[in-house]
């Protein structure tokens, strides 16, 4: 009998020399060796820097799948934890599986060969393939499915979309940073990737900055970094985005709902989330 393979979200790289500045300017370099283009990268807490990449390959996957286009960068993290740098990535077939973009072969070797991959991580025994894809994955009942997007704004057209978002992104609307803007082959799409260096400002409470978020859920020895930036997509005049709970849930897969480090400390999370992005994509909302 066959067993369906267990994947796990994250990829440990091989260690390379120098602080996190040199290692993240080696990264570069490699990913490009590889024929990947470097669309973006940014600190989202001081220590890290996540950078993000694509190629034909992952724009072509993601022109053809349904809202494919979250899928569309691959993300690096370089991290210095306690002294030692970790170069670390999103499992290319893990995130393909679950948008819909298949297991991403060739994405993985060029991935393999510009970084290693000492092993993969972020789950202890991973999410079975059949379970992990669009429509089957969800963290836990009344949780949303990865169809279940948010509609942050609809405009007239693309154009008007596309401007407004790039016009909000430059002004830091909802505290916020662009890291990256990759338009899909053949179509109306733009996929933006977001930070989140200042949060919303809606309520002091609010766990919802990059900072905030890893420093609760992100506890382990091998660091989730790459989780970093979210996805904000322009599709036609809609402007969408992953639901919060799905996207975060989907990256920290084992964690638990409440305890020190759980989602229960970081509730308002999702909803700061969204006003920031909204707020991006010209939605006025009464606060």
């Amino acid at each position: 009998m066959a067993y369906a393979e267990a994947l796990k979200p994250f990829i440990l790289g091989d260690t390379l020399p120098g602080d996190v500045k040199q290692v993240s300017e080696l990264v570069k370099t490699k990913l490009t060796a590889q024929g990947l283009e470097v669309v973006g990268a940014y600190s989202p807490f001081a220590g890290a820097m996540v950078i993000c990449a694509t190629n034909n390959e992952l724009k072509t996957a993601a022109a053809k799948a349904f809202n494919g286009g979250f899928g569309a960068a691959q993300r690096v993290a370089v991290t210095d934890v306690k002294g030692k740098i970790q170069v670390s990535y999103v499992n290319p077939a893990y995130i393909g599986t679950a948008y819909g973009l298949g297991k991403l072969e060739g994405v993985s070797a060029k991935m393999k060969a510009a970084l290693g991959a000492v092993k993969s991580f972020g789950s202890e025994n991973g999410i079975e393939e059949e379970r992990l894809k669009p429509g089957q994955y969800r963290y836990a009942m009344f949780m949303p499915y990865f169809k279940d997007v948010d509609i942050l704004k609809e405009h007239p057209d693309y154009k008007s979309a596309v401007d407004t978002v790039e016009k909000n992104l430059a002004a830091g609307l909802g505290g916020t940073k662009k890291v990256y803007r990759i338009d899909l082959p053949g179509k109306e799409i733009s996929v933006f990737g977001v930070a989140i260096p200042k949060g919303d400002g809606v309520d002091k409470g609010n766990k919802d900055t990059d900072k905030e978020i890893i420093d609760i859920v992100d506890y382990q020895d091998l660091k989730h970094t790459a989780y970093l930036p979210y996805e904000l997509m322009v599709d036609g005049g809609r402007v969408i985005a992953l639901r919060a709970r799905y996207r975060i849930a989907l990256n920290f897969p084992d964690t638990k709902m409440a305890g020190d480090h759980g989602f229960t400390k970081i509730m308002t999370a999702p909803w700061g989330i969204q006003v920031a992005l909204e707020a991006i994509a010209g939605f006025k909302r009464d606060l």
